[in-house]
């Protein structure tokens, strides 16, 4: 029989991420909206829970020394780097292009007609350090109570 704990280790971490998004932003800006949900950025990290509860329950389940460990925990820190440089940076990068074509706008007079110069780009995609490290903890935290519980045999 196989079993499923890093798999839904996994699921369950991303869905507690999700879900707690709203609340999140709410607490850092007094404005609830059940569609962050959806949101990609922000905190605690949705794809670093995951990946971590996925590493974690790998571990507990195989040992350290696996294939599917090791394997996870690569896959953990390319996705926690790329949450908090490449992702980040690049939300950065839509809001200086933004402010560009403002600018060219306001003090230069250029007329921008072409629809491109109105796309609404999301600012942010990315993650700072503390959102990835809070991911990272719930992807451990939740690996470790479905173990407890349910000692690896599901």
């Amino acid at each position: 029989m196989m079993n499923f704990l890093p798999l839904i280790a996994a699921i369950i971490a991303n869905i507690i991420a999700q879900l707690m998004k709203p609340f999140t932003k709410y607490y850092k800006t007094k404005k609830f909206n059940i569609l962050e949900v959806f949101s990609s950025g922000g905190f605690p990290s949705s794809h670093t829970s995951t990946v971590a509860a996925l590493a974690t329950s790998f571990a507990m389940r195989d040992g350290l020394s696996s294939d599917a460990f090791m394997i996870s925990f690569i896959i953990l820190l390319i996705v926690g780097y790329d949450a908090m440089n490449v992702r980040l940076y690049a939300g950065k990068h839509i809001t200086v292009t933004d402010q560009l074509i403002s600018d060219l706008r306001d003090l230069l007079g250029l007329r921008l007609d072409d629809p491109i110069y109105f796309t609404k780009l999301k600012k942010i995609i990315g993650h700072e350090r503390f959102e990835v490290f809070g991911g990272f903890i719930l992807g451990l935290i939740v690996s470790l109570i479905l173990f407890i519980l349910f000692g690896g045999n599901f």
